[in-house]
């Protein structure tokens, strides 16, 4: 990989209002590099995963511990207006519980001590399959979000990255991943949807005797021992209680595999989840997600591997500056809306 492009371009995204586009960032290098070098770059080849562990690695391992956390989810950058292909397809957004055009990317973000480090990504890709009954073509991933997080959890553990738990959603608090996840030696603390079923003794549990997990009798932050169906090992259930922005009452029912921790701890691990929605955030507003004029699948997905790259060198700004992402872009557009402004006064008086 050429370093130096690489730099430069998600500089340049850090930096940038509006689409990125090879001819644009030329131009504010003065032609110092050409638009056609910044073209091949992002079509020589697709950067995967790999690639960006290859760039975080070594700030990785000044701040890892065994007390750091993985975190996974997905986001969908919709792209309503892009030609479809492999990439840019239809996905179900679980959080809008709508079907949406875009790009569908799964993150792997690692959290310690305050810093959160994105190490590994996928992006969901659909090709064209033919049903054999109707012969009716229709576009599927190979590979559900699930095996991909469980491919991702392999590679983290082969990249001997120092974790302990993995968070995640009711989306991915599945019995394949949670056996998965103990197979390997890591603990799990999960979001459990509503109607999960659970039994709280090994009686009512060989009785079939289950009761869905929000009939559960908690308070905030209280922890139960229990057994969810059709998962053979002894878990934690604990039950969140908080205030809705309209003032209403929300519960969110989690679920762990440490038997040695309290609810206050589980709580706790589970409110460094967001985190993830942060960094999400942080991508589609101050590393130009969805900034990009790209055709091909290949320039589209080094795209976004860009823009990942983009918001982990602004967590290194963060980390020497003390300033979050949106406080250090906003220094960095209010300094470029002062030279606009002085150069339209230049501009009036001649």
């Amino acid at each position: 990989m050429k370093t130096d492009t690489l730099e430069l371009y998600t500089d340049y995204l850090i930096s940038h209002i509006g689409y990125a586009t090879a001819t644009g960032l030329s131009s504010l290098l003065d032609g110092e590099i050409s638009h056609d070098k910044v073209t091949r770059f992002l079509s020589e080849r697709q950067y995967t995963g790999k690639d960006l562990w290859q760039q975080v690695k070594a700030v990785v391992r000044q701040i890892e511990s065994e007390a750091g956390v993985l975190i996974f989810d997905d986001t969908i950058q919709e792209k309503a207006w892009t030609d479809e292909n492999d990439l840019i397809c239809w996905h179900y957004d679980h959080v809008s519980g709508r079907t949406v055009k875009g790009i569908n990317l799964l993150n792997a973000l690692y959290h310690h001590n305050g810093v959160s480090i994105p190490v590994d990504f996928r992006l969901v890709h659909k090709y064209p399959m033919s049903e054999l009954k109707t012969r009716e073509v229709k576009r599927k991933s190979e590979f559900t979000k699930n095996e991909l997080m469980r491919e991702m959890i392999n590679t983290s553990i082969s990249n001997q990255l120092k974790f302990r738990y993995i968070l995640m959603d009711s989306w991915f608090a599945s019995k394949e991943n949670f056996e998965f996840i103990l197979k390997k030696k890591k603990h799990f603390v999960a979001a459990l949807k509503d109607n999960r079923l659970v039994a709280l003794s090994a009686e009512d549990k060989a009785q079939g005797r289950f009761v869905r997990v929000d009939s559960l009798a908690l308070s905030d932050k209280e922890s139960v021992r229990g057994w969810l169906k059709g998962f053979e090992k002894e878990v934690l259930l604990v039950r969140r209680v908080f205030t809705n922005k309209d003032g209403s009452t929300g519960r969110l029912n989690l679920v762990c595999s440490d038997l040695t921790c309290d609810g206050d701890t589980i709580a706790a691990f589970y409110q460094k989840r967001w985190k993830v929605e942060e960094f999400h955030k942080s991508l589609k507003s101050n590393a130009g997600l969805a900034k990009s004029p790209t055709r091909t699948v290949t320039t589209q997905n080094n795209h976004v591997f860009m823009a990942i790259y983009a918001v982990f060198k602004l967590e290194r700004l963060k980390i020497k500056h003390k300033l979050n992402h949106f406080a250090l872009r906003m220094k960095l557009m209010l300094k470029a809306s002062r030279m606009a402004y002085d150069q339209l006064q230049i501009l009036h008086a001649a």
